[in-house]
């Protein structure tokens, strides 16, 4: 019988210590032990590449850090510490760095940088591609999708928003655009929504054939976003080159680089719509089409 009682009274024993520990580390978290970072410095600096036309080298400093996330104005993206951007237009460019530390703890940083020369290799060919006048969303073609209209593209504060009410009705707008043969160029833009959706689609092409009413059009998907694929269920905000998971037809990867067989005209069209679509409609500025 005294074994019986002293074997119990040691396994509450063991017990008692075990929840002590526990306490213990629970409490030395919330005190500072260091596995929660206080103070993570951001701070950062950006330097020239040698022999590149308006490129820059953006150096996190490394203590502290284990995480970097870079903004140059499209939206935040997990970048390295070592970054390399490529900034095409002349302008000033506010560069936000967020530096993530032990714990999940940030610390923030911006510089400002002024490109003083557009890269004339690199220069936009798309018009009105940030649709911030009449006048720029006058250079858009709707392609009509949608028997009943129920599907459509709106434009306000200084972007194109699809709407769709769902049940697969879409719709499209394009411009046409001169390319040069063999010559590679990328593709990109800042898209949106603060919602998600399913059965949804978002899909950028740069094709030869001409958009026809009616049709929905299919040649030469370049990029996009697809809940199929694992993008745009939930919300997002950022270059469509980061935020989506579309594969390139040509390349049978997730690229935004496109090329042609032969100089002329081609057609860059988004086309978007769904079954079960946002709430809130995808929104889509800063369309660019550029030499890479």
């Amino acid at each position: 019988m005294n074994l019986n009682i002293n074997l119990k009274k040691s396994v509450f024993l063991m017990l008692a210590l075990a929840l002590g520990t526990l306490t213990s580390c629970e409490d030395e978290v919330g005190n500072g032990n260091g596995l929660t970072a206080t103070n993570v410095d951001a701070s950062f600096t950006v330097t020239p590449v040698t022999g590149a036309v308006n490129t820059y080298l953006l150096t996190a400093q490394p203590k502290g850090v284990i995480l970097s996330k870079w903004n140059t104005g499209d939206g935040e993206y997990a970048g390295k510490m070592n970054e390399t951007i490529v900034l095409p237009d002349a302008g000033t460019y506010t560069i936000t760095h967020t530096a993530i530390g032990a714990g999940g703890a940030t610390g923030k940083a911006t510089q400002q940088l002024v490109v003083a020369k557009t890269d004339p290799l690199k220069g936009n060919l798309v018009q009105g591609g940030s649709f911030e006048t009449p006048a720029d969303q006058a250079k858009w073609s709707i392609l009509n999708l949608s028997a009943n209209g129920s599907a459509f593209w709106s434009f306000a504060n200084k972007s194109a928003t699809i709407h769709s009410p769902g049940g697969w009705a879409q719709e499209g707008i394009y411009q046409a655009i001169d390319v040069i043969k063999d010559k590679e160029y990328t593709i990109d833009m800042l898209v949106s929504c603060p919602s998600g959706s399913d059965e949804t689609w978002f899909e950028v092409y740069a094709g030869t054939s001409a958009p026809v009413s009616g049709v929905e059009y299919k040649d030469n998907k370049v990029m996009g976003m697809s809940t199929w694929d694992g993008c745009a269920k939930d919300k997002f905000n950022g270059k469509l080159s980061t935020v989506g998971c579309v594969k390139n037809d040509v390349t049978k990867t997730v690229s935004n680089v496109v090329k042609f067989a032969q100089s002329g005209k081609v057609y860059l069209l988004i086309r978007s719509g769904g079954n079960t679509f946002t709430k809130d409609g995808i929104t889509v500025t800063k369309i660019e089409f550029r030499g890479k």
